[in-house]
């Protein structure tokens, strides 16, 4: 008897699930566009640089060839996780926007994204700056110098141009004697000394986990 209840009560769960997904009752995820991202590199090493969006500060510094790739890729995979939205592939919007003259987005940023982005009739754009990518210079287990990036993602609603959410990471890795506030953090990044992809994948994870549902995205004034 208490087996067959424990069956009726695991598949009214996944009756429960199944039938109160988006999916299951028919419902449009909003799409979104992710654009590659753009670098902010500083007149001098080390000196404080503008994001060209909210005018956030960061200390400049390398950005190693490939790195605006990487953080594109991480953050497609980490949306597309998150099922969120429906997202525009990477090889679609890199087609569309190598079709575009790219001053068009040194010199108008937001304007060029937004039109990009309404031409794929997506409801919203990401769009994210890269200010600095160092990598690691040693081992998992001893570091002569830590990785270091910094960086920031905008996400934009289409339909009226207006931004609707924004996440900051900017770190260069301590050990957990510099910094006994921050064990949490030390614990998530593996007690290890990160790569800097790695430490942008564990930054991503903690700024998207800030990021609102569609709901509150589409109805925020």
């Amino acid at each position: 008897m208490k087996r067959n209840l424990s069956s009726w009560w695991i598949w009214s769960l996944l009756f429960f699930i199944l039938t109160w997904s988006p999916e299951a009752r028919g419902e449009e995820k909003p799409t979104v566009a992710i654009t590659p991202f753009f670098t902010e590199r500083g007149a001098e090493p080390g000196r404080g640089v503008f994001c060209p969006i909210c005018k956030g500060i960061y200390r400049s510094g390398e950005i190693l060839p490939g790195s605006p790739g990487t953080l594109t890729r991480l953050l497609h995979q980490k949306i597309e996780v998150l099922r969120t939205f429906k997202v525009l592939s990477m090889e679609k919007m890199e087609e569309a926007f190598s079709q575009w003259d790219r001053r068009l987005f040194e010199e108008r940023l937001i304007p060029s994204c937004i039109q990009l982005g309404r031409e794929w009739n997506m409801d919203f754009i990401f769009i994210g700056i890269l200010f600095r990518f160092e990598e690691r210079i040693g081992s998992p287990i001893g570091a002569e110098r830590p990785a270091s990036v910094a960086f920031d993602i905008h996400l934009f609603r289409l339909k009226d141009g207006k931004e609707v959410w924004q996440g900051r990471f900017d770190e260069t890795q301590k050990p957990l004697s510099e910094n006994l506030f921050k064990i949490g953090a030390f614990f998530r990044r593996k007690a290890s000394w990160l790569t800097a992809e790695e430490l942008s994948s564990v930054g991503m994870d903690e700024i998207l986990r800030r990021l609102p549902g569609s709901k509150e995205l589409e109805e925020k004034p």
